[in-house]
This record gives structure tokens, C-alpha cells and sequence, in this order.
């Protein structure tokens, strides 16, 4: 008996998501892509934004639904993209996301440091089209940017792509946040193409700055907020230790096969050859581990006889967060020594486990690389392109700086005016 593949998934965000052609249906299908059911689209921000539980599996699903209306635009404008390379660009903004792993970035300051997501992603997506008999071809080129139409690369991966214009959408919907709402559906459709770089008729210029603004809000009200970041780097910290402990030897537990990456230096050259590590592929131990394994792993941490990692799993499941004050200007020596004074002497720790309990750091944020290859071009009625910095009557020179802040985290119990 025949599945019937062609599917329409009721979408909270957009409605009604038509899937269109059975080979994505059966991407979707295979273990690989269902993990991103059990992957936060923004990790911890549910511990500020209670609603803000959605998955990269919905951003995905959500990012070929866009794909779909933009391809439908732009071959009505005269642009030729045929069947294949349609399926194609809709694969390569499906599989986007495949290699994040647990709680968004984490995992990448953690337990497979300087292995980038997107490293990940292209390596799981090879490895879907050997399973595939090769049908990724074309979609792994376009994901690349290796393939000779420019502009479909520019809509997976640019400054004004699908995922973007998705995660825009979906996040200012789920954490209520309404500073984030943008119109995704009147970018697409003011969507053009010129010498093979995706323009935006000039029509469309106020919903783009709609767009970057939005961004720019969204960053720091969502996903630079402080108490999200104070929540990101405590559980930065509480893998940290558990992955010292379990390198030293200590039986400490964790689902299988988060085990494995706590107790091996698993290297990029490993998933790249696909080695055999704890008995599995690389590339599958990787695409077993979600969510779930970390937050069951720190619940039993919790009572573990390490102090230190026993007081930061609490910190995590019962959201005691520590204290975190954000400066334009570095944070003053004497604050950070006094700090380190009352930290060592209220819990009785060393210098080597001071880190645990005292952060300091940098964030940054830039809404628009004007610098880009990848511009967000304008297209006039005279068919002059501009930049959109310099097609804008309002001055966006202020998107296109970065913005940096410095930070210092500490356990709340341990404020000081």
C-alpha cells in the first residue's frame, strides 16, 4: 500500500503548509530531521518567555513553507527555476538546521568545541544523501553556494534569506514578544532578481526596514536578554564541570550517549571520517543527542557529591539564575576582585572552581553587515540597485554598527549595590 506523502501540516505561525514533493516528506520522516522535535528553537529563553518552547523542527517546516511562496513569486516575475531546482533549494532550507545540537549553541562551547553547527549540518546532509542514492546532489551545491544560481543560495543563507524571515516571525509569536512582528509574506512577494542577486523592489523598502528593526529589537530583547544569558552560560558551566569530572575519571551520570561526549575529546575530524565512537557513527551519536539528554542528566546532578556541580544543576531545574548586570564599559578590577573575594568565601571553594561561579564576558549585536557580499539590495523603477543603507530615508548607519556590552554573572545571593 502507497503512503500518501504529499501532507499539509496546520502551522500555528502561517496556517496551512503544504508538503509538496515525497522526497522532502521522507527527509522529514527520517530520524535525522524528527531529533529537531526534541531541539528548543531558543534553548532556555523559556525560562523568561514561558511560551517560548517551539523546536527547530517547526522553523524548518516553517522555512520551506516561505520557500515555497518565494519560488512561486519569483517565477511569476520570469525568473527559471525548474522542478528540480525548486525541490532542491526547498531541501537545502530543510535540512538548515539539522546539525544543532542540544540548547542551540551550547553544545558547541562545550562538548564539541570548535565544531560549528553548520559544519555539522552539511556532514549530516552528505550523509543523508548517500542514504538517498544521491537525490541531495544538487541541494548540497545550492547549500554551499557552489552552484551557478546565486540567488538560491542568497535564499537559504543572507542577510534577508527564509530563516530569517521565519525565525522572526515564529519567535516574536511564541515569547509574545510583538516588537519582533515583521511581514514576511510582503518581503516575499516583493521579492525580484537581477544579475543573479536577489533584489527587493523598492515597493517593499519599509517592510525591510520593518525587518531590520525588528531584528535589532528582537536580539537584545529576546535573545540577548540578560536573564536568557545568565540561564546559557550556567548551563555552559554545569556540562563544563560534568565534562571535568567525567575526564577524570568520576562516575557520574548521564544518559548513554551524552556519556560519551563528556568522557571523549571528539574532534571535527571525527565527524568528518565518521568514525566508530562508544560502538556508533559519529554523525549518529551526534543525531542522538537532543534536549532531553541534558536536562535528565542535570536533574540526577543535582544531588551529586561534587558541590559544585550539585549547586549549579540546582541553580538550572529550580531557576535560581545568578545575578547578571550588563555595562557599556568594561567591568571595574575592583568590583571583579571584590567579587571573587566573597564568591571564594561564601562557598569555600578554590580558585580553580571560581569560574563556575563568576562570569564575565562580551556581547555584541549588528542588525546589517553593510560590508556583506550578500547586501540587501533595493531595486528602483528605474532598475537602479542601491544598498539598502543608502536607499533608506532613515539613517540605518546605526544597524550596521555592532554594538558591544560587557557583562558579569555571579550567584544572586552574593549581590552587592
Amino acid at each position: 500500500m502507497k503512503t500518501n506523502k504529499k501532507k499539509i501540516i496546520n502551522d500555528p505561525v502561517f496556517g496551512f503548509i503544504n508538503i509538496r514533493s515525497e522526497l522532502v516528506f521522507d527527509l522529514i520522516e527520517h530520524p535525522y530531521f524528527q531529533r529537531l522535535r526534541r531541539i528548543k528553537q531558543l534553548g532556555l529563553s523559556c525560562m523568561v518567555y514561558p511560551g517560548a518552547n517551539h523546536t527547530r523542527f517547526e522553523h524548518a517546516l516553517g522555512a520551506v513553507h516561505l520557500m515555497r511562496s518565494a519560488i512561486g513569486i519569483l517565477r511569476l516575475k520570469g525568473q527559471e527555476i525548474s522542478d528540480e531546482e525548486a525541490d532542491a533549494v526547498t531541501i537545502a532550507i530543510l535540512l538548515h538546521d539539522i546539525g544543532h545540537g542540544p540548547f542551540s549553541h551550547v553544545l558547541e562551547s562545550t562538548l564539541v568545541q570548535g565544531v560549528p553547527h553548520e559544519r555539522i549540518s552539511l556532514l549530516l546532509m552528505e550523509e543523508l544523501n548517500r542514504q538517498f542514492g544521491g537525490k541531495l546532489d544538487l541541494s548540497i551545491r545550492i547549500f554551499t553556494n557552489e552552484y551557478h544560481k546565486h540567488f538560491l543560495h542568497q535564499l537559504v543563507s543572507s542577510q534577508l534569506d527564509m530563516d530569517r524571515l521565519d525565525y522572526l516571525s515564529r519567535d516574536s509569536f511564541f515569547s509574545g514578544v510583538s516588537e519582533g512582528i515583521i511581514s514576511s509574506e510582503r518581503i516575499i512577494k516583493m521579492l525580484d532578481v537581477r544579475n543573479d542577486e536577489l533584489v527587493i523592489e523598492y515597493k517593499g523598502i519599509y517592510s525591510v526596514e520593518n525587518f531590520l528593526i525588528a531584528r535589532r529589537l528582537m536580539y537584545w530583547q529576546v535573545y540577548l536578554h540578560k536573564t536568557v544569558l545568565s540561564a546559557e552560560y550556567l548551563l555552559i558551566n554545569v556540562l563544563v564541570r560534568a565534562r571535568e569530572l567525567a575526564l577524570k575519571g568520576n562516575d557520574i551520570f548521564a544518559t548513554p550517549v551524552l556519556k560519551a561526549f563528556l568522557t571523549q575529546h571528539i574532534t571535527l575530524e571525527d565527524f568528518i571520517q565518521n568514525r566508530t565512537i562508544s560502538g556508533r557513527p559519529a554523525l549518529d551519536l551526534f543525531a542522538s543527542l537532543d534536549d532531553n539528554d541534558i536536562i535528565a542528566s542535570i536533574k540526577e546532578w543535582q544531588e551529586n557529591p561534587d558541590k559544585v556541580l550539585s549547586y549549579l544543576s540546582k541553580c538550572i531545574i529550580n531557576r535560581r539564575l545568578f545575578k547578571i548586570k550588563i555595562s557599556k564599559k568594561p567591568i571595574p578590577e575592583h568590583k571583579v576582585n571584590l567579587m571573587k573575594e566573597k564568591i571564594c568565601r561564601n562557598f569555600n571553594i578554590c580558585d580553580e572552581e571560581l569560574q563556575y561561579f563568576l562570569i564575565i564576558d562580551t556581547i555584541s549585536n549588528s542588525a546589517y553587515n553593510k560590508v556583506s557580499s550578500d547586501k540587501i539590495n533595493v531595486l528602483f523603477k528605474n532598475n537602479k540597485i542601491s544598498d539598502i543603507a543608502d536607499a533608506s530615508d532613515i539613517n540605518l548607519s546605526v544597524f550596521s554598527e555592532t554594538v558591544r556590552k560587557y557583562f558579569i554573572c555571579y550567584p544572586k545571593e552574593l549581590d552587592i549595590k
